[in-house]
């Protein structure tokens, strides 16, 4: 048995009210006594009760209803009736049910309080349940949205490798493979020096897919492998790559927004703590600016919760660390970006700062509510000759970035990027605690099953 053209989504019920209706779902818990069932149903669009009133079916389907187990899988006919109490506004009474299969035994994942490392041992079967079923929505508006915002900027999707000769951002973060025992490669860091290449020859180009990070980290906010989005445009300047971040994250907010209230209704997400990052006008501030706000809310003791007390000031020539980006995060209500970097603890490929040359011209944007930052860019040394002296002042194979030098030597111009996580942003959309339930199978230090 089959579904057929015929079956409507529990996410389209609404649209049938007072109609006889057949749809193919897996049973997600159940009650009841007596005459009555109560089928809590799921289709992978939404969640729905059905009602199986033994007045109202054979005596065969109302006992049918009554052995179903946890998560089998069921075709069931019934009317749909509206019922403001009801999670989307409608129930369903069962007139027909037919299981497809006996379950194989018990199911996993019972309702009861279960320990993470259980879940995350049992993906493969938790990503049937409500919240992970909200995130990896989310996540699908925000893929979705992606691409919908730069085909509608005029950008050219551009593939990169994920197999690299060499480094982007130094080497202490690279997964080593041996090619046949003949060479070696790296997986990939970013798709950007690609990326770079593809601007200088379709003008506005985006790289969208897994990236690799050998990071023995072990926080909330890292991945081995992650999904990153980086455009890349030519001709452009750090002014102009700051403003299509600006209007990029908003649309993405913008969209889930509009598109996922059911999801972030079911994980209890304050949908008005996002608003003002759908409206754009996203502060600015520089590298310098933002260590003061630092140690203003340091030294007034004004932390957010999950900042410890004893954090300190960020001296001057430091990069931010988490509790930094935290405490930036919450002086406002929307993302900020901080710009003007030391170039000293930035990437060899960023373009000085013609007023200071100690500043790169640069930026992360950092997301509220404690998220930290969710991209980062800059303008891109366009000069060849200045180029090949930061790549080899970094110690980094000069013959490995010959074909990038190449895109100085012929037809050079200023231009710009920037890479978002995409984990990070939904993890902020959806207020979800840890970035490993942002992605279907998360990939840690200390995770790599299922």
């Amino acid at each position: 048995m089959t579904a057929t053209d015929t079956d409507v989504t529990i996410h389209d019920l609404g649209q049938h009210v007072g109609e006889t209706v057949t749809l193919s779902a897996w049973l997600t818990d159940k009650s009841g006594k007596g005459k009555l069932q109560f089928l809590k149903l799921r289709d992978g669009s939404g969640f729905v009760q059905a009602t199986v009133f033994r007045g109202d079916v054979t005596e065969e389907v109302f006992e049918a209803a009554r052995r179903l187990s946890q998560e089998q899988a069921v075709r069931v006919t019934g009317e749909v009736r509206s019922d403001e109490r009801a999670p989307g506004g409608v129930e369903l009474s069962v007139r027909d049910l037919v299981p497809y299969a006996e379950n194989g035994g018990e199911y996993p994942i019972t309702p009861k309080e279960h320990g993470i490392e259980f879940l995350l041992d049992h993906r493969h079967l938790w990503l049937r349940h409500r919240r992970p079923w909200a995130v990896l929505r989310v996540r699908d508006c925000v893929q979705r949205s992606i691409v919908d915002f730069f085909h509608g900027e005029g950008f050219v999707r551009f593939d990169a490798p994920f197999f690299t000769p060499n480094a982007a951002e130094g080497t202490t973060e690279l997964f080593e493979i041996d090619l046949f025992g003949e060479d070696r490669a790296y997986l990939s860091q970013t798709g950007q020096l690609h990326a770079e290449a593809g601007a200088l020859a379709f003008g506005k180009v985006y790289t969208f897919g897994p990236t690799f990070r050998a990071e023995k980290s072990r926080t909330r906010r890292h991945l081995l492998e992650f999904w990153m989005v980086e455009p890349e445009v030519a001709p452009s300047s750090h002014e102009e790559n700051m403003a299509l971040q600006e209007r990029f994250v908003s649309f993405l907010v913008r969209r889930v927004l509009e598109e996922c209230g059911a999801e972030l209704e079911t994980l209890g997400r304050d949908v008005e703590r996002l608003r003002p990052a759908a409206s754009g006008n996203y502060p600015r501030v520089t590298y310098t600016e933002a260590l003061e706000i630092i140690r203003q809310h340091i030294e007034a003791g004004d932390l957010p919760p999950n900042v410890q007390p004893d954090v300190q000031p960020v001296e001057w020539g430091d990069d931010l660390g988490a509790p930094h980006e935290t405490i930036l995060g919450s002086h406002f209500d929307r993302p900020v970006i901080v710009e003007k970097y030391p170039a000293a603890i930035k990437a060899f490929y960023m373009q000085p700062d013609p007023g200071d040359a100690r500043l790169a011209l640069c930026d992360d944007m950092i997301a509220p509510e404690g998220y930290g930052e969710i991209i980062g860019g800059s303008e891109r040394i366009h000069d060849y000759e200045l180029l090949r002296s930061r790549i080899e002042h970094e110690g980094l194979p000069l013959e490995a970035f010959d074909w990038y030098l190449d895109l100085r030597r012929y037809g050079s111009v200023p231009h710009a990027g920037f890479g978002m996580g995409l984990e990070r942003v939904v993890a902020w959309i959806t207020g979800i605690d840890h970035i490993r339930e942002a992605i279907p199978f998360p990939r840690m230090l200390t995770r790599m099953v299922p």
